[in-house]
């Protein structure tokens, strides 16, 4: 996701970021280093070297710190972000449980009806046009449980 502007927002004390789909707040107190009142933000920027993904402040006493978008989509709780997120920790457990199973991978091709081609697209952690419902299923060829937890969160 590109960032289209950035800006600081003393009053919220936040950094306000724009995308092309919707804008987000990211508190100064997440990033390093803090602006405060003695040492504020003179300059920020959209990070053109972090292909616009990632966003450059300078701060009065001259330390500068970077964000990359993914911090911002984290601490937002960007809910496509969570999923890509999702699809990634379980592309990796299915990359190691295909690595570790005694089944050979056209075995594994065969149980899940699906052609070679797109078995190794599930097993493409870059890939994240595949579904949560193909990789549970690949999981449960290779004789996994997968539980999902929820719970509340810690402070």
């Amino acid at each position: 996701m590109k960032i289209r502007s950035v800006s600081p927002n003393n009053r919220r004390k936040a950094f306000e970021v724009r995308t092309s789909a919707r804008s987000f707040a990211f508190p100064f107190a997440k990033v390093a280093p803090q602006p405060t009142a003695d040492d504020p933000v003179v300059r920020v920027f959209v990070d053109k070297e972090l292909g616009r993904e990632g966003f450059t402040y300078v701060l009065k006493s001259g330390r500068e710190g970077t964000v990359h978008i993914e911090q911002v989509l984290e601490y937002n709780q960007d809910p496509d972000y969570l999923r890509d997120l999702l699809l990634y920790k379980l592309t990796l457990e299915a990359q190691k449980r295909v690595e570790a199973s005694q089944l050979s991978k056209r075995e594994i091709i065969r149980r899940l009806g699906t052609s070679a081609t797109q078995f190794y697209r599930l097993l493409d952690q870059t890939n994240y046009r595949k579904s949560v419902d193909q990789l549970l299923s690949l999981l449960h060829v290779l004789d996994c449980d997968v539980e999902l937890v929820v719970r509340a969160k810690s402070a």
